[in-house]
C-alpha cells in the first residue's frame, strides 16, 4: 500500500512533514529518536519510499533480535559446504537498512557495524570476497541515547555514523488537536480493508480521546480503532 505522509494539521506535523520530504533524497544516515509506538518505522519507511532507493529494498533489523554468538553470521553472511548464505547487509544491496533500537546493539556488534561503516565493506564468514555495502542506513532510538555515548555506555564512533541527520518524533501528547483525524484516518483504512460499512466516532468520543494521554502514542490509537 502506498505509504503517506504524517497525518495531522498541527503545527508539529507541518514542520515533520517538512522536515522527511526535505532529507528523504538525502544519502546521509538518519537517527529517528522517539518514544515507542511514535511512528519511527513507519516514518523510516517514509523516508525509503520518496528516496531514490524506493525500488530497492527496505530491511528492518531489530537489536534486540541480534544475539552476540551468531550476529555476525546474520549481519555477514557466510560460506561453508552448504554453499553461500547471504546476511542482513548483503540482502539489503543497495537499498535502506533500518536498524531498531540502537541502544539495544550488544557491545560486539556495535564494534561490527562500526567497521563496516568506516571501511564500507565487509566479508562472508568463511569467504575472502569483501563486498561492498551500499546501503543508507535509517535507525532508530528512544530520548537520551545523546547521554549514554561513552566508554561505559553506546559507542560514540558509531553514533556518529548513525546520527549525521537526526529527526525527532513527537509523542501524540504533543500534537492530541490531530486525534480526531488520526482517528478518521485509521477509520478509513480498515473500512476499506476489511470492506465495512461506513463508520466515525462521535464527537463526544473524539474530545474524549482528544484528552487522553496516550501512552504508547500513535501505535495505541491505531489498536484502539483496530480493536472497535
Amino acid at each position: 500500500p502506498q505509504l503517506l505522509a504524517p497525518v495531522g494539521k498541527s503545527k508539529i506535523m507541518q514542520q515533520l512533514r517538512a522536515e522527511l520530504q526535505q532529507i528523504a533524497g538525502n544519502p546521509s544516515s538518519v537517527l529517528l529518536i522517539g518514544e515507542p509506538g511514535s511512528g519511527r518505522e513507519a516514518f523510516a519507511r517514509y523516508l525509503h519510499e520518496r528516496s531514490p532507493r524506493a525500488t530497492s529494498p527496505f530491511v528492518t533489523l531489530v537489536a534486540s533480535s541480534l544475539r552476540e554468538t551468531d550476529a555476525e553470521g546474520r549481519l555477514f553472511g557466510r560460506e561453508d559446504a552448504a554453499g553461500t548464505h547471504a546476511g542482513v547487509l548483503e540482502e539489503v544491496a543497495d537499498g535502506t537498512l533500518f536498524i531498531h533500537e540502537i541502544e539495544d546493539l550488544p557491545p560486539s556488534v556495535q564494534r561490527l557495524l562500526v567497521g563496516v561503516l568506516e571501511s564500507g565493506r565487509f566479508a562472508r564468514l568463511g569467504g575472502a570476497e569483501q563486498l561492498e555495502f551500499r546501503a543508507r542506513v535509517l535507525s532508530s532510538a528512544q530520548p537520551g541515547i545523546e547521554n549514554r555515548a561513552g566508554p561505559e555506555g553506546f559507542r560514540r564512533d558509531l553514533l556518529a555514523h548513525l546520527n549525521m541527520l537526526i529527526v525527532r518524533t513527537p509523542p501524540l501528547r504533543d500534537y492530541a488537536e490531530d486525534v480526531p483525524e488520526l482517528l478518521r484516518h485509521y477509520v478509513d483504512r480498515v473500512v476499506d480493508s476489511e470492506g465495512l460499512p461506513f463508520r466515525r466516532f462521535s464527537v463526544a468520543a473524539q474530545n474524549r480521546l482528544r484528552n487522553y494521554p496516550w501512552p504508547d502514542n500513535v501505535r495505541e490509537l491505531k489498536n484502539l480503532v483496530h480493536r472497535l
